[in-house]
């Protein structure tokens, strides 16, 4: 998607960081502020390679109880209802089961699941049922806790040489899993479930029909698609490296995410993200950002919200980046620079009206292609890097991950592989 080469700088310098902070966090500051030497010196996008989180805990180590003994006072009490340890495996009824597996000459899959998203004993039964009628072992099953989003039992299963994973829950299991999966060649079958399914979507797999997308991990098509890395810097200095299937986002659109109300989420779904979004509209600040397409020059924007998106649908069938593809190994950026309120109108119109309408008629493409509008302004690349003060919030797939005051986002090139039903139609990816 076409962009001009200047973007619309009428921003503020950054708020002052505290004197404490590392030289990094500064370095962010100074970059932010317009120093070019700063962005280079403190950069994230260097010596990347195309795995996640090299230096996670072993999923089993971390399970295993250790030495101390803990009186209950010292401990905090546990959402996930006392799990313990990290990655938790259970056995077709739901009981615990040891983290080492039986061994088995038979294909084995795995099952990664959100007891709150799901009918465990429910799908827990199908997928044993139908691995069975294709001739595989008995699955594993994992539950995902509070203190495992699903990336830790996925690395366990690993570890028993699975040669499948399926992940059922909201979007956040489904990242978990495929950041997990990535570049390991094991593929991933979504079985969709929670309020998002926004990969399922993407896809165009069957948000309804779990049996077909059981099915597709025993005699389904792999296909490989794209999928995305942001290494982020904390305001205390702490870099961290995660991955993402469909956007990842800094400023407004995590806000919203961390200002949406669980309680309405699990009620009306998806649309509990429109109270969300009212909310943090209300106070919602422009931030000034240094960013830097990789390949490219330097630029320095007021932004409201900066989105890296691996493809462009949402909930609604609204298309925030229409050109953007699953499968063409390119990060396509979306940067929201509303000017004054009637800004925000702008940047309606060119979602929801330019991209979601407009843009699938040859006239309605004639129409933008005569408009200047400067509300949101998309780029295309590899990767990208941004600097920014003080810290913003970053939101991975629909996740709140804090904040951060520098990003880099990449995309590796058919990295993840996923199971679909036999014969469906990939054309549109």
């Amino acid at each position: 998607m076409a962009a001009s080469d200047d973007p619309r700088d009428d921003a503020q310098s950054p708020a002052n960081v505290p004197t404490d902070a590392p030289e990094e966090v500064h370095a962010d500051a100074a970059a932010a502020d317009g120093s070019k030497e700063h962005f280079d010196a403190a950069r994230l996008g260097d010596d990347t390679d195309d795995r996640p989180r090299t230096d996670a805990p072993d999923p089993k180590e971390a399970a295993e109880p250790d030495d101390v003994i803990h009186q209950p006072e010292d401990v905090e009490p546990d959402s996930s209802a006392e799990l313990p340890g990290k990655a938790q495996r259970v056995d077709a009824g739901g009981d615990e089961a040891p983290m080492d597996a039986e061994a088995t000459r038979k294909k084995r899959a795995a099952l990664v699941y959100n007891p709150t998203k799901v009918e465990p004993e429910t799908l827990r039964a199908r997928v044993a049922e139908l691995a069975a009628e294709a001739g595989w072992a008995t699955p594993l099953f994992y539950e995902t806790t509070v203190d495992d989003l699903g990336d830790d039992a996925t690395r366990a299963a690993l570890d028993e040489k699975v040669d499948a994973v399926l992940a059922a829950g909201g979007d956040g299991t489904v990242r978990a899993v495929a950041e997990a999966l990535t570049s390991t060649g094991i593929p991933l079958t979504i079985v969709p479930s929670g309020t998002g399914n926004l990969l399922a979507r993407n896809l165009n797999l069957p948000l309804t029909d779990t049996d077909a997308m059981i099915r597709a991990t025993f005699e389904g098509d792999i296909h490989p698609i794209d999928t995305g890395m942001a290494r982020i810097r904390r305001a205390d200095g702490e870099v961290e490296e995660h991955g993402f299937s469909v956007m990842a986002g800094m400023g407004l659109d995590a806000a919203m995410i961390q200002n949406t109300r669980d309680d309405l989420k699990k009620q009306v779904g998806w649309v509990a993200y429109v109270d969300g979004a009212a909310r943090s509209l209300v106070n919602a600040k422009p931030f000034r950002v240094m960013y830097q397409l990789d390949g490219h020059r330097l630029h320095s924007a007021k932004v409201h919200s900066v989105l890296f998106a691996n493809c462009g649908a949402l909930q609604g069938g609204v298309a925030l980046i229409p050109d953007a593809s699953i499968a063409d190994g390119r990060l396509d950026v979306a940067v929201l620079q509303p000017s004054g309120p009637l800004g925000w109108l702008g940047v309606w119109r060119s979602i929801v009206w330019d991209n979601s309408v407009l843009r699938k008629f040859r006239a309605g493409r004639r129409v933008l292609e005569r408009r200047k509008d400067s509300s949101v302004r998309y780029l295309r690349g590899t990767g990208i890097e941004l600097a920014t003060a003080p810290a913003q919030p970053i939101e991975l797939d629909g996740d709140e991950f804090g904040e951060a005051t520098r990003i880099y986002t990449r995309i590796i090139a058919g990295g993840l592989s996923v199971a679909l039903p036999k014969g469906h139609d990939t054309s549109s990816l």
